[in-house]
């Protein structure tokens, strides 16, 4: 099966060209529209609506309803894994750890784990699997979800692929992007959780996130 991974794969180019020189602010990504406004004196005001994470809500790991407002007006790192995953999520975890641990007393930062492995991956494993890592799991969020919401707003908003293979090693397969999203639910950034070099970058560029008003 292959990837619709076109959009992301732009995204680490881009990256690479840009990773060479300082930036001020981070590029938004994914679809986007004008939306005219007519103003009271008459003239026409264009803005620039950029795709956003939609409203969600799924079960944390202690079994508690999250949604967007537990992470309103935060950054937030998401990305989609299964905690019985042997192949890149201990990878991604173990990166992501990284992160966590040097931004852990920001405020404006928070993490979100989606699971894929909706039969068995239900809250209480998933506060098992945290208690391993090693987080709070106030700054650091895992949801569980249905297959058909899990997938679609992984495949729909956060552009990434997610799906049960029989094929597979360990039943299913994914991406191991980090996605960077704003406090406006924009897409800001697409990182490979495997890959040193776009983990850096990843640390790079939360700075510059978190600083933009």
């Amino acid at each position: 099966m292959k990837f619709r991974s076109i959009f992301l794969f732009s995204i680490l180019v881009l990256s690479v060209i840009t990773g060479c020189k300082e930036e001020k602010t981070l590029p938004i990504y994914g679809e986007r529209h004008t939306q005219e406004t007519k103003l009271a004196n008459g003239e026409i005001k264009v803005d620039t609506i950029y795709k956003t994470i939609p409203d969600w809500e799924f079960l944390n790991q202690d079994s508690v309803l999250i949604n967007q407002k537990t992470f309103e007006n935060k950054v937030y790192i998401a990305d989609f894994f299964f905690t019985s995953c042997s192949t890149i999520c201990p990878i991604m975890h173990r990166n992501m750890k990284t992160i966590y641990d040097e931004f852990k007393n920001n405020d404006d930062l928070m993490f979100l784990s989606h699971t894929i492995d909706f039969k068995y991956d239900k809250p209480s494993r998933l506060k098992t699997y945290a208690q391993k890592l090693g987080v709070d799991t106030k700054k650091w969020q895992f949801a569980y979800g249905s297959k058909e919401k899990v997938y679609t707003i992984a495949e729909k908003d956060y552009l990434v692929a997610a799906n049960e293979d029989s094929t597979a090693r360990d039943g299913y397969i994914h991406q191991g992007f980090f996605i960077l999203i704003d406090k406006q639910r924009r897409i800001r950034g697409a990182y490979d959780g495997t890959n040193d070099e776009q983990v850096e970058k990843l640390r790079k560029d939360l700075p510059i996130l978190l600083k933009e008003k």
